[in-house]
């Protein structure tokens, strides 16, 4: 796939992209990269679209600034619209999967003339809480392990994942789903241990994940690290603290949602959350016994599902 450098919103971003025709934008996850969408972005090519990935900022070939506050939500949802201008393109639709989810959800609120439709994956949109979230996180599990408070502090998580990122990868895309023998999905019990030994060991990969395929997530978080990725998780209050006026706001653009049944967040975060706060929601499709990593678990169900909402929209046609 072509592949090119854009500087954006004063970072440098690696973009993926295939296609011509009216624009879909991808924002990836954590610990993601644009390589999670190497099943879409051929599948939106040939339906007509132009279809773009970055490999966002603190990721993979893409800048990573040090400054822990280069990483609020007015930064994250800045870099898309700038990455949107630099293509040359006054409107997207926007299709997010995990704290990607999170940025285009807020990026139809910060910028919804930019905004042709949103589709979230994994993570519902949630509204803006009446308490800094880390004050919500502490108030909901108590005296229990989750994962987002720990990431808080600077360099403890990244000491741990930092010092295996072949074992984080391995752990974290073959185990982020609910068993029948973990049905939360993490283990909440704060014995001890950090974040990667929560997830189980896999003796083999899923049929999903090729050993070349992880290779590449390894190789290139072994030469980036995590750091850049956490620092998104440290600025949920910062962004909270910055964004005031969404306080009671609802998505008016078009919008979607795609998860699936066996992933822990859709376990924490049910889908029914966001329906009162989705103005023009074109409803959600949930694939069966599939886990976190949907749109590269089953990449075919969620290419029909993004084409079927784009086709709801008549985006093609009115682009």
């Amino acid at each position: 796939m072509p592949e090119r450098t854009l500087s954006c919103n004063g970072v440098d971003l690696h973009v993926v992209e295939q296609g011509s025709g009216p624009p879909v934008i991808f924002s990836h996850g954590f610990p993601e990269l644009a390589y999670s969408w190497r099943h879409q972005l051929p599948a939106l090519a040939r339906a007509g679209y132009r279809a773009v990935a970055p490999d966002q900022r603190g990721y993979g070939r893409s800048s990573r600034p040090e400054n822990i506050a280069d990483y609020d939500i007015e930064h994250l949802s800045g870099d898309l619209i700038a990455l949107l201008d630099e293509l040359g393109e006054e409107k997207a639709v926007f299709v997010g999967h995990d704290w990607g989810s999170m940025v285009v959800w807020q990026t139809a609120l910060l910028h919804p003339e930019r905004v042709a439709g949103v589709c979230g994956m994994s993570v519902p949109f949630t509204p803006r809480p009446p308490v800094p979230p880390t004050e919500a996180f502490r108030a909901r599990y108590g005296k229990n392990f989750f994962y987002i408070l720990y990431f808080q502090e600077p360099g403890v998580a990244d000491a741990e994942l930092n010092a295996r990122p072949a074992e984080t990868m391995r752990r974290m895309l073959a185990g982020t789903r609910v068993e029948p023998d973990r049905p939360g999905g993490m283990d909440v019990a704060d014995d001890g241990r950090g974040f990667v030994d929560r997830f189980p060991e896999m003796t083999e990969l899923p049929s999903w994940l090729s050993q070349d395929e992880l290779d590449f997530y390894i190789g290139e978080f072994t030469r980036t690290g995590f750091t850049g990725g956490l620092n998104w998780y440290r600025n949920f209050d910062r962004s909270w603290e910055r964004t005031p006026q969404l306080a009671g706001a609802k998505v008016e653009v078009p919008s979607f949602f795609i998860g699936g049944t066996a992933d822990p967040v859709i376990a924490m975060t049910p889908p029914s959350i966001q329906e009162p706060w989705l103005s023009d929601s074109r409803g959600s499709v949930l694939v069966e016994g599939v886990g976190h990593w949907v749109q590269q678990e089953a990449p075919e169900e969620v290419n029909t599902a993004i084409l079927g909402f784009l086709d709801s929209i008549g985006y093609r046609e009115n682009a």
